[in-house]
């Protein structure tokens, strides 16, 4: 899945965050949302295919922890095109002004 259409979802941006300070479990998640354990695990596998976290098993439990390199990777081109932007519209503003 790409970054962007895992990162589309508000529900994976909030367990990414819940992630980001505390590596948890897909039952742990399941307490803090209003959804299944079910449908935390599917959006776990998203972000997962996104490579936006990673997964560390230790005997039957499975501990999802933030990939940040993902994120800066997505931050640096979203900085960049947002840069680009910036230099269309001052050129388009200078021609119009």
């Amino acid at each position: 899945m790409d970054v962007f259409a895992a990162l589309s979802d508000p529900t994976r941006r909030e367990m990414l965050r819940h992630i980001a300070d505390d590596p948890s479990t897909a039952t742990e998640l399941a307490r803090l949302f209003p959804i299944t354990r079910q449908a935390v695990s599917k959006h776990l596998a998203a972000l997962d295919e996104a490579g936006l976290v990673e997964r560390t098993s230790s005997g039957r439990e499975v501990r999802y922890s933030l990939r940040s390199e993902r994120l800066d990777d997505v931050m640096g081109w979203v900085a960049e095109v947002g840069g680009e932007w910036d230099q269309r519209l001052s050129r388009l503003k200078k021609r119009l002004g």
